[in-house]
């Protein structure tokens, strides 16, 4: 198993999870299959995009079932920790939402250059892998997806893809980058969670 293939699951063991629990915060305690297709949409959906968007065939989770497996799994582990997550699904959202987008922006970005995409399309690249799994989840679940929250989200992923991209210029160690770039989306989105920070808002005039 490569590093990068690892990475991969690790990222849509997370996301997963983060479904799965938007799913079960809105009480869809008896709707298994709701709660997995949730868990899957947010796994595979930025990825989806951003493989269909490279021409990057065939999609990773049509190619290898270990993906649906992780899903399940990640999905399962959710769904029979309910009672423990009780009174700590809106944190424990977050807290794998902030993982998901760390290790996809960077993972995403990975992908995009490694198939010698511009820098600048290789940035946007990440972050849709990072962010459009998050967008079908609140959607679906009615809530107000966290990128056009206030508070500081895709401005974390895209620090953290530019902290990768100078990094990788200066060639620097791939695992050290990785490491660097993806913790630091992270600690800025923990951070931003934790003291309320928020981007200034724009009124019209």
């Amino acid at each position: 198993m490569t590093t990068g293939y690892f990475i991969d699951l690790v990222g849509t063991s997370v996301f997963a999870i983060s479904g799965a629990l938007s799913a079960l915060s809105k009480k869809m305690y008896h709707d298994l299959f709701g709660i997995f297709f949730i868990g899957f949409l947010t796994a595979t959906g930025g990825g989806t995009l951003r493989d269909v968007v490279m021409g990057a065939y065939p999609i990773a989770w049509i190619r290898d079932p270990n993906y649906l497996i992780v899903i399940m799994g990640s999905v399962g582990v959710a769904v029979l920790g309910r009672r423990w997550w009780l009174g700590k699904l809106r944190n424990a959202l977050l807290f794998f939402d902030t993982l998901g987008i760390g290790i996809y922006t960077i993972f995403g970005m990975q992908k995009a250059l490694s198939l010698d995409v511009n820098h600048w399309a290789a940035i946007l690249l990440g972050m849709i892998s990072a962010l459009f799994g998050g967008v079908l989840r609140d959607t679906l679940v009615n809530d107000l997806p966290l990128i056009f929250d206030r508070q500081i989200y895709a401005t974390a992923c895209l620090a953290g893809a530019i902290i990768y991209l100078i990094g990788h210029t200066l060639e620097l160690d791939p695992t050290l980058n990785f490491l660097l770039s993806a913790g630091s989306i992270t600690l800025i989105r923990l951070l931003a969670i934790r003291k309320g920070w928020s981007l200034p808002r724009i009124d019209n005039q």
